[in-house]
């Protein structure tokens, strides 16, 4: 089999899932990014990491950049002789931005890109992204940006891209300190009451229609982020979360928890709006008043997804 000299490159986005009521379903793209480099080595591996998950360099085949692309490369027909792997990472590990999901949909197109055409399609990267993130929430909304929906049947996982309203900034407050995502789920009880699944159900609805028809207003989507299945029975790993979600709601902002936490999610109006201006103070405000070092970071809903970037042009062209 011959191999590609050149490396490719790809940009992969951080994602919030859940959105409050939309339960391993509903994924948001967001304008902070990972960048992967790879490229086909005469033999062995060597991976280097700038930014998050620095120290992460020396796992080796354990790293789950190089893990997810051996899986795609046997899907394609055999390994490489050899595997490089440079990163520059920003999107924060273990805070509910989907950086996991990041560095699957990262490899396997890092792999499409190595590979002759045709032999990872399209088609396939949800399914074997879904398979090796655990879920398709978060892997949906990096390939495909904007706002995803993602569903599971016997046939395996589909997803749906919507185009988020302009009108909506996604501020994100970032936790100083990570919280694993087993941890977090393991909180979650076997069975839920009816009627807060049905409550979920009707909110998770509303927030589609929130975040993608005009003329739905902020009201709405305090009322559309409301959750009933997660958030609560997650406190106990993330008290500080949770405390600062409700100060936050009962300002009238519409916060959720980021993916499975401890990242706070909440949605403002148009960015330079006065209303966006006087939401964002007050945000401030009540995130200084916690004592906790939160990072607030403004950004866009990113519409593109995932995608391979393209060889930088020589000087001169």
């Amino acid at each position: 089999m011959s191999w590609p000299v050149d490396p490719v490159r790809v940009r992969v986005p951080a994602t919030s899932a859940n959105l409050g009521p939309g339960f391993d379903a509903l994924g948001l793209a967001l304008t902070l990014y990972d960048e992967v480099e790879a490229q086909i080595l005469p033999s062995g591996l060597s991976i280097e990491i700038s930014g998050e998950g620095a120290d992460l360099a020396e796992a080796g085949e354990e790293h789950l950049i190089v893990r997810t692309m051996r899986v795609a490369f046997a899907v394609t027909g055999g390994q490489p002789p050899g595997l490089g792997l440079r990163c520059v990472n920003r999107i924060p590990h273990g805070r509910g931005l989907g950086s996991s999901a990041a560095a699957v949909v990262a490899g396997l197109l890092a792999v499409q890109a190595l590979s002759d055409s045709g032999k990872l399609s399209d088609a396939a990267l949800l399914p074997l992204a879904s398979d090796l993130e655990g879920h398709p929430d978060n892997v949906a909304a990096c390939l495909g940006g904007g706002l995803t929906i993602a569903w599971t049947d016997p046939d395996g996982p589909h997803m749906v891209r919507l185009e988020p309203l302009a009108s909506v900034t996604p501020v994100v407050c970032v936790a100083p300190t990570p919280v694993h995502t087993n941890v977090a789920r393991g909180l979650l009880p076997d069975l839920v009451p009816h009627r807060d699944a049905a409550a979920n159900a009707g909110r998770s609805a509303l927030l589609v229609a929130a975040l993608t028809q005009p003329g739905t207003g902020p009201d709405v989507l305090l009322d559309a982020t409301r959750d009933w299945l997660h958030q609560d029975y997650r406190a106990s790993a993330m008290s500080q979360t949770h405390a600062l979600v409700r100060g936050l709601r009962a300002a009238g902002l519409p916060a959720v928890l980021s993916g499975a936490g401890p990242s706070v999610l909440v949605f403002l109006g148009a960015r330079g709006g006065p209303a966006y201006r006087h939401d964002l103070d007050s945000l401030g405000s009540i995130v200084r008043e916690t004592g906790i070092a939160w990072h607030i970071s403004s950004l866009d809903v990113e519409r593109q997804g995932a995608h391979v970037l393209r060889p930088e042009s020589p000087p001169g062209c």
